[in-house]
């Protein structure tokens, strides 16, 4: 079945802390079959869907470094992390009958297949949800880097960031909850006004190829089949 989309072709990015749920670490089996329904509906009206996953529920390498430990050791085991979380919702779509396929940069063939942007592309293209694990494959990036790498190389319509709130806030809503919230704004905006909602490789690479960013939130049910139809409540990041 497809829908009049507004966004047919979107890399969806989740934290790792997404898959938490009111667990202090780890992953919620519950919260994790939730996104794969939203997903699975998301399917069901035709969208083409990539998702890239953090690590941060289990490991973050900027932690190894914080203590005086190798970054790039840090890194690798936080890419390992993403792996991990990337198997748990490939596996919680395919209960949801939706053909999933792992594609980490890291190789790790017994366990999943290696991204190349051809093989991901014909994937997408047969209607398969493509779960990139592994970050960029380099240190020093971070997976919402590694989001809209994937999300330029695959020539998606948008990048949408589930997070814990309806958009993007001048200040951390939850801390201040007087903090004003935007419905649209430009990249430079995010940059200059150092809106922490990504970082700013991530923010200049949609930029630079033109790929609008929809912040919304992942907990609310319904989000991501209401952001595809242009519904609910998100916040819009684009050249005007």
């Amino acid at each position: 079945m497809t829908t009049n989309l507004r966004w047919r072709r979107v890399l969806l990015k989740l934290s790792g802390e997404a898959l938490m749920g009111s667990q202090p670490f780890g992953i919620d089996p519950a919260v994790v079959e939730r996104i794969a329904v939203e997903v699975a509906n998301a399917v069901k009206l035709g969208a083409q869907v990539g998702l890239v996953v953090g690590g941060g529920n289990i490991f973050r390498g900027v932690a190894v470094a914080a203590k005086g430990g190798n970054r790039v050791t840090g890194d690798h085991m936080g890419m390992l992390a993403t792996v991990m979380n990337s198997l748990t919702l490939a596996d919680a779509l395919r209960r949801q009958e939706v053909q999933a396929r792992v594609l980490s940069a890291v190789p790790v063939p017994s366990i999943c297949e290696t991204f190349t942007q051809r093989g991901a592309e014909r994937y997408m293209e047969d209607g398969d949800v493509i779960v990139f694990a592994g970050g960029t494959g380099n240190p020093f990036f971070t997976t919402d880097s590694g989001a809209a790498l994937r999300a330029a190389e695959m020539r998606c319509d948008a990048f949408l960031k589930g997070t814990q709130v309806d958009g993007i806030y001048s200040e951390d809503p939850k801390i201040n909850p007087n903090a004003e919230r935007y419905t649209e704004l430009t990249y430079e905006d995010v940059i200059t006004r150092n809106l922490k909602v990504m970082d700013t490789t991530a923010i200049a690479l949609a930029r630079d190829n033109r790929i609008p960013v929809i912040v919304f939130s992942i907990h609310t049910p319904g989000s991501l089949v209401d952001v595809l139809l242009e519904r609910g409540r998100y916040t819009v990041v684009s050249a005007a």
